[in-house]
C-alpha cells in the first residue's frame, strides 16, 4: 500500500528530485506540506504556472492543466492569446491541491500579479534585480537599497525576498481600487529609472545584455499578465534553494544558497515572515504613475533595437 496525505497518492518518493537537486521527491513534498500554510496565501485564486521536472527530461512550463488532473483540484480558463487557445490553469488553493502538484513534481510555483476575480488589476508592483553573472550577492544587495530609497522618497514600501535563483523581488502592495494595472506598470518603469538615478554605478535599466556594463538590472517588466515565483517557492537548481523574505536590514548578511527546502522550515519556525514584511496595500502617487508613461517599455525598446541591428547587419551583408 503506496503513501497518501489528504487522499493524494504519493509515489516514488525515495527518487532523486532531479539531477544535482542533493534532494529527493520526498524532501519536495515535506518541504511543501511544512510551509504550505505561508505558500498558499501568495497562490490563492491566482491562476498558476508550474516548472516540473521529470525523470530524465529537462525541466517544462506547465501552464494547461493535463488531462488526468483530479476533478477537484480548482481551475482557471482563460484565453491565451500568444497560443490562441483557451488555457486551463491551476488554482492552488488548498493543501490537498499543493500536495498533487508536489507529487507531479512540480518544482517551481509562478502565480499571476492579478486573482482570477479580477484579471484587470495587478495587486503588487514587482521590481525583478537580476545581478551580472558572477557578482557578489552584496551587488544586488546594494541595488535593492536604492529601490527602497527611491520608495522612501514616495512614501512608499514594500517587502523584498530572494528570487530563489541569484537575484531579488522587491513587492509594493497597491490599492487596487483605485489603479490600473497599466498604472501599475507605469509607475513600475518610473521607480526604476529612480532609482538608478539614485546611483547609477551600481544599478542600471538598460533591458540589453550588452549595455548593462556588469551592473544589476532593475527589470520592471514584471506586471500586467506576468507571472513572478511565490514566496517560499523552491526553484529547479542546484541544492533546491527557495525565494525566501529577507529583512531590508540584513540583506547583506545572506546569500541566496541559506534558503533551501532542507534549511528553510527550521529557519522559519512557526513565523511567516513574507505576511508579516508586507505592507498594506498603498495607493501610488500621480505623479510617479505619470513620469513612467513617458518612459517606454524596456522589452519593446529592445526588441525593436534588435530589429534594426539585424536589418543593417543583412543590408551590409
Amino acid at each position: 500500500m503506496g503513501e497518501s496525505r489528504e487522499g493524494v497518492p504519493l509515489t516514488n518518493l525515495d527518487q532523486d528530485l532531479f539531477e544535482r537537486a542533493g534532494a529527493t521527491k520526498r524532501e519536495l513534498v515535506d518541504y511543501l506540506d511544512g510551509v504550505s500554510e505561508r505558500i498558499l496565501p501568495g497562490l490563492k485564486d491566482r491562476p498558476l504556472s508550474v516548472i516540473r521536472v521529470l525523470r530524465g527530461q529537462d525541466r517544462f512550463m506547465q501552464k494547461n492543466l493535463p488531462k488526468y488532473t483530479p476533478d477537484w483540484v480548482e481551475r482557471a480558463p482563460m484565453w491565451a492569446e500568444a497560443s490562441k487557445r483557451e488555457v486551463s490553469y491551476a488554482l492552488c488553493n488548498d493543501r490537498r491541491t499543493l500536495l498533487w502538484f508536489g507529487n507531479q513534481r512540480a518544482v517551481e510555483y509562478h502565480p499571476t500579479l492579478f486573482r482570477i476575480d479580477h484579471p484587470e488589476r495587478t495587486t503588487h508592483l514587482v521590481m525583478d534585480l537580476d545581478p551580472p553573472e558572477g557578482a557578489p550577492f552584496k551587488t544586488v544587495a546594494a541595488a535593492a537599497r536604492l529601490v527602497r530609497e527611491a520608495l522612501v522618497e514616495l512614501g512608499l514600501t514594500g517587502a523584498v525576498k530572494t528570487s530563489g535563483a541569484k537575484g531579488l523581488h522587491i513587492f509594493v502592495p497597491v490599492d487596487t481600487s483605485s489603479t490600473s494595472a497599466e498604472e501599475v506598470a507605469a509607475a513600475a518603469r518610473a521607480l526604476a529609472v529612480r532609482a538608478e538615478r539614485v546611483d547609477p554605478t551600481v544599478a542600471t535599466t538598460a533591458y540589453p545584455l550588452e549595455e548593462r556594463e556588469g551592473k544589476v538590472f532593475l527589470d520592471s517588466t514584471r506586471s500586467g499578465g506576468a507571472t513572478v515565483v511565490a514566496a517560499y517557492s523552491p526553484r529547479v537548481r542546484p541544492g533546491v534553494p527557495v525565494s525566501f523574505p529577507v529583512g531590508w536590514d540584513d540583506l547583506d548578511d545572506v546569500t541566496p544558497k541559506d534558503f533551501t527546502i532542507r534549511t528553510a522550515l527550521e529557519l522559519l519556525g512557526d513565523r511567516d515572515p513574507w505576511a508579516e514584511a508586507m505592507p498594506a496595500p498603498q495607493q501610488l502617487p500621480a505623479e510617479l504613475v505619470e513620469e513612467g508613461r513617458a518612459i517606454p517599455i524596456a522589452r519593446v525598446i529592445a526588441m525593436h533595437e534588435g530589429k534594426r541591428r539585424a536589418k543593417a547587419k543583412r543590408e551590409s551583408s
